[in-house]
């Protein structure tokens, strides 16, 4: 847990691109089995809207610094994982 928020820079005129760390991601996976397991899925198995400012909060307390918003980082890193590992919906 020593590193917070690497970053990398991708080119020139571009945007840095966020390395997720490992625990980073067991805490995100770990917030999405929390809201599951609250009922906020809908009968399709999806999250229901309004999910994403819920996963935030909860980042926001287990990693005080964090702050990474919803949009872009978190939807991102979730397509990460679903794509991945397929532990993600």
């Amino acid at each position: 847990m020593a590193r917070q928020n690497s970053q990398v820079n991708v080119g020139a005129g571009k945007s840095t691109k966020r390395h997720w760390e490992l625990y980073e991601d067991n805490v995100l996976v770990s917030c999405m089995v929390d809201l599951y397991n609250k009922g906020s899925c809908n009968a399709d198995n999806r999250f229901k809207a309004g999910y994403l400012n819920e996963l935030e909060r909860m980042m926001s307390e287990k990693l005080p610094n964090f702050g990474l918003k919803a949009q872009p980082y978190i939807i991102s890193q979730i397509k990460t994982l679903e794509k991945e590992w397929s532990v993600v919906y």
